[in-house]
């Protein structure tokens, strides 16, 4: 089995504070162990209408600022900032990727070569990103399907088709909720995604926004192969995400047991195995 590979998604959990990224990615790689960190890159004016730039933050207890384009901004990390994230994380052997909202992020984050992009399930169905990223990126390009209905995976992957692009795509299995409750996960949907599209994209993946790792193991077990949970250092900080997070305990359990799990998903190699045959002689009547 491949073993699986595992990103904690910072996102913007770092409270658009780089010396919180910094610490966020080092404890990510070196207590942690996971193999990729992922960030979030928006340009709010061009993502936001006005009426929503300059509405209030529906939840003001998490809001960073006066407005939600505020709020947005003060999250926000520059392209040098990126870079400087990238450097941080080939330092310490981690793989660095952000998720593009928009064109102009799409732009930018392709001029610093990140090994993946990933398109959020909010973005999937923005043509002109995807076409972009197809034409322009010679990177994988990972994609969510929260919210999705199937004609439109069936369109974005035939789409990737039409591009000579569909091996770089990896599809994630994903519920849009944030925390989701454990009924709402619906992990045969990786089931079904594989059934549906293993043949033709590169990997099935999970991304994850449930309370603890069990349901991670089981979409393991059912195929998956790339693993997102968002991270953070501590779940009550201000921000939407961080309650749907996993704090650093949690994060390396889960690389751990990942990890430990895939190696246990095999058959037997003989009818009985050399660990067996002490035990046998021993034992067996």
């Amino acid at each position: 089995m491949t073993t699986p590979f595992l990103i904690a998604e910072i996102g913007c959990n770092h409270k658009g504070d780089m010396a919180i990224a910094k610490e966020l990615i080092t404890v990510a790689a070196m207590f942690c162990k996971v193999d990729a960190v992922k960030f979030q890159k928006r340009n709010p004016k061009e993502l936001l209408s006005p009426q929503q730039y300059n509405a209030p933050h529906p939840n003001p207890h998490n809001s960073y600022g006066d407005t939600y384009g505020a709020h947005r901004e003060a999250l926000e990390l520059s392209l040098d900032q990126n870079r400087q994230l990238k450097e941080w994380c080939e330092e310490l052997g981690l793989v660095y990727s952000t998720s593009v909202w928009d064109m102009t992020s799409a732009r930018e984050i392709v001029s610093i070569d990140p090994a993946f992009i990933k398109i959020p399930s909010a973005t999937n169905l923005n043509t002109p990103i995807l076409d972009y990223l197809c034409g322009e990126y010679g990177g994988e390009i990972h994609l969510s399907v929260g919210m999705t209905t199937h004609a439109e995976e069936e369109a974005i992957v035939s789409r990737f088709e039409k591009h000579g692009r569909n091996k770089d795509l990896v599809l994630y299995s994903c519920t849009s909720g944030y925390p989701v409750e454990f009924a709402d996960i619906c992990l045969l949907e990786i089931s079904r995604l594989r059934e549906t599209f293993a043949s033709k994209v590169k990997k099935i993946g999970f991304s994850g926004h449930h309370l603890g790792i069990a349901a991670d193991i089981a979409a393991l077990a059912l195929g998956a192969e790339i693993f997102e949970r968002h991270f953070t250092l501590d779940r009550t900080w201000k921000g939407t995400d961080h309650a749907a997070s996993l704090e650093p305990d949690g994060m390396r359990r889960l690389a751990r047991d990942l990890r430990n799990v895939s190696k246990s998903l095999t058959r037997k190699v003989s009818e009985i195995l050399p660990v067996e045959q002490v035990q046998r002689a021993k034992l067996k009547c």
